[in-house]
């Protein structure tokens, strides 16, 4: 994996910017026909954008600035664009978070092209954690949701970050599902931080940037152009220790992604489908090339490097103690650590009783509450509804019309 300019810079340090740092650190951003790469080698070279913009052209140009490109940054032409950006900043409640301050993410520094800047509006602190892209399609099928919805509901509870793009299908599943399971996402934007695209995902973006975080390393404003996606889908999974495909055609986004997380050193992952299905043919493809096959959470868990493990655990620890207390600890890391199902955090007696109605239930279809009271003979029908009504608050079961059950998958 090839190592980015930005690592050789100092370390980072932990500030709020001036407004005038700000101004200057988005004036770069907005210097015309200044890429990425060539961003990195003049902070590499220069320290700061202070530094850049007093810089003489000559000297620009030796860091391999094209001639007009090392006029434009010492004529100072972005500026009056950076002003507006602050504006519209502050009116939107967002952060400019720079590639030298300690709340940008170590995994994406340490990308080829890791942006420079990054406009946030959240919670910044989920820079810092455990990551987990989940992508895919934006036609999934039904089994592709269910797949999504459960395994990012699982890896939420389990104290993974969900990162996802907010697209249509796969990667609104797994935000909402995260969302659901009161875990934590981040949606990378290939638009401004202030843009909802698409349109009908605004309630989402409302409750992401309210409990999770938004990102971009586009401008305020900026519209979803179709070419900004493969730019953006390199934070995706330089953000995250792994990358998890759910369904994606042979030749799609995901792929894309895919391959990104692949020269970033990444563990790619992903959810086998059905070989009739083309939208089977990306995952599966992935997994002959040497992806890990998923069946659940625990799949993913375990092949996690062993300091993002040990952070998951210690983080698991902290939630059972602020939610149970001190007493019911050691019971609670033992559940967790058997991987045994939720209903274990019944009691004894309650938990038998679930784990024998779960039993008699069915993924794929329903069954009638009147159909499971003649099958578990040995249990009473409130028994049985009780158990349903524990199976349901846990996630584990789906109440549909007319007394009919099903396992969620």
């Amino acid at each position: 994996m090839a190592s980015s300019p930005l690592s050789t810079l100092p370390p980072p340090v932990a500030h709020v910017l001036t407004p005038e740092e700000e101004l200057c650190w988005l004036a770069l951003r907005l210097v015309p026909g200044l890429g990425t790469r060539r961003s990195a080698q003049l902070l590499e070279r220069f320290g700061g954008p202070q530094a850049i913009f007093r810089a003489d052209p000559n000297e620009l140009e030796t860091c391999g600035i094209s001639g007009s490109v090392a006029r434009s940054i010492a004529s100072g032409c972005s500026f009056d664009e950076a002003s507006t950006q602050q504006e519209l900043m502050r009116k939107a409640g967002a952060q400019l978070i720079t590639v030298n301050d300690t709340r940008y993410s170590d995994r994406l520094r340490e990308i080829f092209d890791p942006p420079p800047v990054l406009f946030a509006r959240g919670n910044v602190d989920l820079l810092s954690s455990v990551c987990l892209a989940v992508v895919g399609t934006r036609h999934p099928t039904t089994y592709g949701v269910a797949a999504t919805e459960r395994l990012s509901g699982d890896l939420a509870r389990a104290g993974l970050t969900i990162v996802s793009g907010m697209a249509r299908g796969i990667d609104t599943a797994a935000h909402r599902s995260c969302l659901a399971a009161g875990g934590y996402t981040i949606a990378v934007l290939g638009c401004g931080v202030d843009v909802v695209y698409p349109s009908e995902n605004r309630r989402l973006a409302a409750e992401i940037a309210a409990n999770g975080l938004i990102l971009s390393e586009f401008p305020m404003e900026s519209t979803a152009f179709p070419q900004n996606f493969p730019i953006r889908n390199r934070i995706i999974s330089g953000l995250s220790t792994g990358l998890l495909v759910v369904e994606g055609a042979q030749y799609s986004g995901s792929g894309i992604t895919a391959k990104l997380a692949l020269d970033q050193g990444r563990e790619l992952f992903a959810v086998p489908g059905n070989i009739t299905s083309k939208m089977s043919w990306g995952p599966n493809l992935l997994i002959k090339q040497g992806a890990r096959l998923i069946q659940d959470w625990n799949d993913v868990v375990v092949e996690l490097p062993q300091p993002d493990q040990r952070r998951l655990i210690a983080a698991g620890r902290q939630r059972i103690l602020e939610l149970e207390g001190e007493a019911g600890l050691e019971s609670s890391v033992e559940a967790a650590a058997s991987n045994q199902s939720e209903a274990t955090q019944l009691g004894e007696s309650q938990a038998r009783a679930a784990r024998r109605v779960l039993q008699h239930l069915k993924l794929d279809a329903t069954v009638h509450l009147d159909v499971l009271v003649d099958e578990i003979d040995d249990m009473s029908p409130s028994e049985i509804i009780a158990s349903l009504f524990e199976l349901e608050i846990l996630g584990l079961v789906r109440q549909q019309p007319g007394r009919n059950f099903a396992k969620v998958w």
